[in-house]
């Protein structure tokens, strides 16, 4: 039985697994986002967060902490310096799962995950959207004595339809 046990295995043995989510880790900081399955995604959102926690104190021992997680100096240098100054002030929540479909080979879920302050699109602010007026099923009904007859076309009988009278040659 798995009471209480909450963490997912992806298949694979805990050196395997740590491994996997070291790499994906290190991937997603250096690069801001990466293209997954969802189960590798919400396993790495798990792994990640409270690295990026750690990151927002600069010291050595967040440092080591870290590294240890890690093991990548790359990836700790561009944590520390780069990415916790920009999640500085936010409490939570660093990372987003967008969803994308389905594999071709074995039709597994596939999704982007990237750090939330590094995506340009979902930053800039949309502008609101006007609402629509409302359609109508029938067009509304005229009054047979302000209804006017149609305007004659041709190129000699064309009328400026401001005045009602010919226009000139």
């Amino acid at each position: 039985m798995r009471h209480g046990d909450k963490l997912n295995n992806l298949g694979r043995k805990t050196a395997h697994r740590k491994s996997m989510l070291a790499n994906m880790a290190s991937s997603l900081i250096l690069h801001k986002r990466i293209s997954t399955t969802v189960a590798k995604a919400k396993a790495l959102r798990l792994y990640v967060e409270p690295l990026l926690t750690k990151s927002k104190d600069d010291s050595t021992h967040s440092r080591r902490t870290v590294f240890a997680y890690l093991k990548s100096k790359e990836a700790v240098d561009m944590l520390f310096k780069d990415v916790a100054a920009k999640i500085a002030d936010r409490p939570g929540g660093y990372t987003r799962i967008l969803k994308t479909g389905n594999r071709l080979g074995d039709r597994a879920d596939m999704c982007f995950i990237e750090l939330v302050d590094y995506n340009e699109n979902m930053l800039v602010a949309k502008a609101p959207v006007k609402a629509k007026a409302a359609r109508r099923s029938t067009k509304k009904k005229t009054t047979e004595g302000t209804a006017k007859a149609p305007k004659a076309t041709s190129e000699k009988g064309a009328t400026d339809e401001a005045t009602d009278e010919p226009k000139g040659e």
